[in-house]
Order: structure tokens, then C-alpha cells, then sequence
């Protein structure tokens, strides 16, 4: 009697397990006939690494709200389980010509946390197979990622300096007639100077590295001129990147591309306020 009714509690488990998996493939047909589900899973390097080197989610168009995290994005990328550095490079090294040694090498740099790296190996994946779109588009995500690395350099040698040049704007600083104070900190002034080169520096990277991500999907776009999630996906990096110019041509060119959309209305006002921005800001 026991071994039956054991038996059966496993039998309803696995039938409560089997449940949803039934729903989701009903369900799947019908979600598939919809643009941005779709673009939720072709594009979740974009929107992933966007949402976390500008700090939100692209809630107008609902997306970035499935709950992917960075390791998903990560083990989703590549061949397989990720090797160790020293393994990877020495596959690339014995075949210098396999495009998936550079990709897993750069695989492996990422979950090490070396961004730069991992761009450098997956930038020569790209030399060798320039038409693979998927390789395209996970450089784009790495380099918002090395983006929004610098821009947390440039806060933080922003604090640094706030701490320890504290002395350098005391309150109730004894001033001359000219308000500039009698009595100087050099120590206050080097460690202010230093991080302002630094911040500098930093900020530079940070938009250099966003408009690496611009480019690679503008290759993307080239490769692929008549899909449609490309040109929200080129939008949506050109948009961050302070490119107005390229979102509003890739906004523009989704609305050709798939004019019924049932997004399309939100993209038509996302467009029509990037062009009042721009039109303000006299470009």
C-alpha cells in the first residue's frame, strides 16, 4: 500500500511538472506571431547589457522584464560550458583560424571579468566570420558592458576626490579680496587634479565603447536590412549612446519595415520625442 501510494505522489508530480510545459508550447505558436516576444529572445544581449549600463529597463516597449540575468546572458553565448582562460587561449593559439576558440576565449575572459579582453578575442571572431550577425551582436553587448565599466571608474574617482581633497573647500576658508583662499592644500589640489584626469579619461572610454556598440549593429543592420528587430535594437543602442541622429533613422526604418506592428503607436511617439530633442538641441 505504501509503495502504491509513493508511486502515485510521483505520478502527480510529474504530472504537475508536464502541465506547464504544455501551456508554454500552446501557447508558444501564438507568441511567436508577435514582434517583441520575439525580440525579447533574439535580443536579450542588447537589452540585458543596456538595462545595466543605464541603469533601467526598456519598460516602453516591454521588454528586459523576463527575468534574464548576466550569467544566463553569459552561458548563453559561446559553445557549451565555459573553459578557463588558459585553456581557451590555447586553443585559439593551436588553431588561430577557429572562430569558436576566439568566441569560447572570450567567454571565458567574461565570466574572469575582463571585459576589454574578452572584446579583443571576440573582435577577431569578427575578422574571421564578418557576416555572423550573432557574434555582431554579442561585441555590441560587451562593448555597453566595457561602457558602463567606465563610467563606474569615473564615479568612482569622482567620490575618491570628494574624500580625499575634502580640505581643499573647507567651509569658512580664509579668503583674499579676489575669494580665492590665502592658504592652498597641495595635496587636495593633486589628488583633484588627478581625478579629473582620470574622470576624463574614463568618460572618453565610456562613449568611445557606446559607439563601438552603435557600429557593430549598424553592421548587423547592413547584413540583415529587412528585419525589423535589428532596427529596435540598433534604436534602442544608438538612443543610449546619444546618437539621435542613428536612432531616429532606425526607429524610422522599423516603422517601414513593420508599420502594423501593435508597438508601432510606442515607437511613433518615441520617435516623435527624439526628434522635438533633437530639433531643441539644433541637430
Amino acid at each position: 500500500m505504501a509503495r502504491f501510494e509513493k508511486s502515485s505522489t510521483k505520478r502527480t508530480r510529474a504530472d504537475a511538472a508536464v502541465a506547464p510545459r504544455k501551456r508554454a508550447s500552446q501557447g508558444s505558436s501564438y507568441e511567436d506571431t508577435m514582434f517583441f516576444p520575439r525580440l525579447r529572445r533574439h535580443a536579450k544581449w542588447m537589452f540585458v547589457f543596456l538595462a545595466l549600463v543605464f541603469g533601467f529597463g526598456f519598460v516602453i516597449f516591454g521588454v528586459g522584464a523576463g527575468g534574464v540575468g548576466v550569467g544566463d546572458v553569459f552561458r548563453g553565448s559561446g559553445s557549451g560550458e565555459a573553459q578557463s582562460v588558459s585553456d581557451a587561449r590555447k586553443r585559439t593559439e593551436e588553431s588561430p583560424k577557429d572562430v569558436q576558440a576566439w568566441r569560447d576565449l572570450s567567454l571565458a575572459l567574461q565570466t574572469e571579468g575582463e571585459t576589454a579582453e574578452a572584446i579583443v578575442a571576440l573582435e577577431r571572431a569578427a575578422k574571421l566570420e564578418p557576416k555572423d550577425t550573432g557574434i555582431q551582436r554579442e561585441l555590441a553587448g560587451l562593448y555597453l558592458v566595457l561602457a558602463g565599466e567606465k563610467q563606474r571608474e569615473a564615479q568612482s574617482a569622482q567620490l575618491r576626490a570628494s574624500l580625499a581633497g575634502a580640505t581643499e573647500n573647507l567651509p569658512g576658508q580664509l579668503t583674499g579680496s579676489n575669494d580665492q583662499p590665502v592658504l592652498t592644500d597641495p595635496i587636495g589640489s593633486a589628488v583633484n587634479a588627478l581625478a579629473a584626469e582620470k574622470t576624463t579619461a574614463a568618460l572618453q572610454a565610456a562613449s568611445s565603447a557606446a559607439a563601438a556598440a552603435v557600429a557593430a549593429y549598424k553592421r548587423v543592420a547592413r547584413l540583415e536590412p529587412n528585419d525589423p528587430n535589428v532596427q529596435i535594437e540598433l534604436a534602442q543602442t544608438a538612443e543610449q549612446a546619444g546618437d539621435r541622429a542613428a536612432a531616429i533613422a532606425a526607429y524610422e526604418q522599423f516603422l517601414r519595415l513593420a508599420p502594423d506592428d501593435p508597438n508601432a503607436p510606442i515607437v511613433k511617439q518615441q520617435l516623435r520625442q527624439l526628434r522635438q530633442s533633437s530639433a531643441a538641441a539644433g541637430g
